[in-house]
């Protein structure tokens, strides 16, 4: 493969491209060429769902880069293989460099993605299909793309903003990193675009595809991020239909998918070999529970994302909501363990590391608790600020909060949102929302601090380095992959890297 085209796979993610040699143009018989694809609604819902299988890749190592560099989680290692030291224990540790493949494989996932996303969406202006069938293909691939920059920036800061694909390889190498005003700018127009698309609701077949209530909610929580307090609160309010689950476990049970409180999940499908099932219970259960927590003893767990001493002190006596998210220990032929674990997405299965649990993206919980925020942020703790925060707290079997003051009030709602999004990929964004980098880095170094005195997980002899849980505030961004510099000289890295 020619430099050429490397860029192409690497900077974007670009998988499909044309060459003039004879030999790379003969047709592969098992394969449909996009000259007779795109012809029909099936076809686009195929290329659709293609999307939301990247998707699902995205979301496996998701928690790699939005749990484990915050105080949520954190990692039981294995004192006899550092191997992974360097590539997702970084993450938890604060040692992470441009060089770190966790990186450039994040980096080119999303572009993949994007590039499909694009791809499809652009077939789709082309095509002839009815504006009715058009309309909610349009506006699933907006929402995507959508969410794919919403991350990516919030990841890196300024990134290469790309809503078409390149008509040749040599224009990749003119791709500069977009300020995150444009990125945010094309998220913002994006979302808006889709809700007109995208129906309130799906016939079953297509249940868990993305709604105008999911784009209404992730446009509200773009808002919020930005602080357009005043927009947050009007689109937020928008999103309606959507009810707390009585029960709190029954968000993440996969016999009650895509519920009433559901607003946007990344779909799975275990107890086949599909291809579709996920395996979070088996990268989150400690590293030596063998089939204790699993069921399976045939398939190793990861030991990653263990729940922080810190946030399980974070929940008040009585919240119901600790036993339906994580354990404090567990038992291995008779003897008691004492190290946490996840049980969000642990659940019975039949078949060794194929589970049926989907991931939550969007639940109406975020909303109320958005809401409050976004309002407390316009005009202090108002009865409808209250009344959106205590829905949680209620449904959780605690008191109802009152007489706070702003700044008190905030407070209360970051570490509802904690608690109550414990495991779900929102902490990290919620720490660098509501900080700067330099108040982020001193939270860090705080927390890190703890952590060393007291590790939540024995580390089996192995001393903390010097480098470890030492954060500063250049870390706010991740550094832009390495290869991706050494293959395009126009990109820029973040400073301090």
């Amino acid at each position: 493969m020619n430099k050429k085209l490397i860029v192409i796979a690497l900077v974007l993610g670009m998988g499909q491209f044309s060459c003039k040699e004879d030999f790379l143009v003969t047709t592969d018989p098992t394969r449909i060429g996009t000259e007779v694809f795109y012809k029909n609604e099936a076809q686009f819902r195929q290329a659709l769902n293609g999307v939301y299988g990247q998707l699902q890749t995205i979301t496996n190592s998701a928690y790699v880069f939005e749990e484990l560099p915050s105080d949520n989680t954190t990692v039981d290692l294995n004192p006899s293989d550092r191997g992974d030291a360097v590539r997702w224990e970084a993450f938890e540790f604060s040692t992470v460099n441009a060089g770190n493949t966790e990186i450039s494989g994040l980096w080119y996932q999303y572009y993949s993605a994007l590039y499909n996303t694009n791809y499809t969406l652009e077939k789709l202006t082309a095509s002839g299909l009815e504006a009715t069938a058009k309309a909610p293909i349009e506006g699933q691939l907006k929402f995507l793309r959508a969410y794919f920059y919403f991350h990516l920036v919030q990841y890196f800061g300024d990134v290469v903003l790309v809503t078409s694909t390149l008509a040749n390889p040599d224009q990749a190498f003119d791709l500069v990193r977009s300020p995150q005003a444009e990125v945010w700018a094309q998220i913002e127009k994006d979302l808006n675009e889709a809700i007109t698309g995208l129906p309130a609701t799906y016939p079953a077949a297509q249940l868990g595809s993305a709604t105008k209530g999911a784009a209404l909610a992730l446009l509200g929580k773009v808002y919020l991020k930005q602080k357009k307090y005043s927009e947050a609160v009007s689109t937020l309010k928008q999103v309606t239909g959507y009810a707390l689950n009585p029960v709190y476990a029954d968000n993440f049970n996969p016999a009650k998918k895509n519920g009433p409180e559901s607003i946007f999940e990344v779909q799975y499908q275990g107890g086949n070999d599909l291809g579709e099932w996920s395996s979070f219970a088996y990268t989150f259960a400690p590293r030596a529970s063998a089939a204790a927590i699993t069921g399976f003893a045939n398939t190793p767990p990861g030991g990653r994302n263990i729940p922080t001493n810190d946030l399980i002190a974070a929940y008040e006596p009585g919240d119901l909501r600790k036993d339906a998210s994580l354990k404090t220990s567990y038992t291995l032929n008779g003897t008691v363990v004492n190290i946490p674990y996840i049980i969000k997405y642990t659940h019975p299965h039949t078949l060794s590391g194929r589970t049926d649990d989907n991931w939550p993206v969007l639940r109406y919980a975020d909303v109320l608790l958005m809401l409050a925020e976004a309002i407390n942020e316009q005009s202090g703790p108002t009865p409808e600020a209250y009344g959106y925060l205590n829905q949680v707290r209620r449904r959780a079997g605690l008191k109802e909060v009152s007489g706070l003051d702003k700044a008190t009030f905030k407070t209360a709602v970051l570490k509802e949102r904690r608690v109550e999004l414990a495991f779900e990929n929102q902490r990290w964004f919620d720490l660098k929302r509501t900080m700067t980098p330099a108040e982020l880095a001193a939270f860090m170094n705080a927390y890190g601090a703890k952590e060393k005195a007291n590790p939540t997980v024995s580390r089996g002899g192995i001393s903390f380095t010097a480098q470890d849980y030492v954060y500063s505030d250049y870390e706010y961004y991740l550094p832009v992959p390495a290869p991706e510099i050494l293959l395009n000289s126009k990109l820029t890295q973040n400073p301090g890297y």
